[in-house]
């Protein structure tokens, strides 16, 4: 059964940085597609960034330039280094794992393509 459970998150100020991780258990599959997805109150869940198991990345237009997923492998976990923080990426923040490769842009991924789902973690970014 996998498992992801996120951290990381927190209070920041504009202008500011922070890094979400999403540690995965459970998980050996050699073709994936890992994500993080962000849902601010009143608002559908959107992505943020993909990785696929190939390495391949993909953003979104509104955190492009600013925030960067990463993997790392030995520990099983999926990062998502923020900067540049603005108000507008105030959301729960959540992590999400595919049993098959991305082969699309995030942006056009659906919520269903992803079978396992975090908790979210909290992002609040004050002007």
């Amino acid at each position: 059964q996998v498992q992801l459970v996120e951290s990381g998150g927190g209070s920041v100020q504009s202008g500011g940085s922070l890094r979400l991780s999403c540690a995965a258990s459970g998980y050996t599959y050699s073709s994936y597609c890992l994500g993080w997805f962000r849902q601010a109150p009143g608002k559908e869940r959107e992505g943020v960034a993909v990785i696929d198991s190939d390495g391949s990345r993909s953003y979104a237009d509104s955190v492009k330039g600013r925030f960067t997923i990463s993997q790392d492998n030995a520990k099983n976990t999926l990062y998502l280094q923020m900067n540049s923080l603005k108000p507008e990426d105030t959301a729960m923040y959540y992590c999400a794992a595919g049993l098959t490769r991305c082969m699309s842009p995030v942006q056009y991924l659906g919520l269903g393509f992803f079978g396992y789902w975090g908790q979210g973690t909290q992002v609040t970014v004050s002007s």
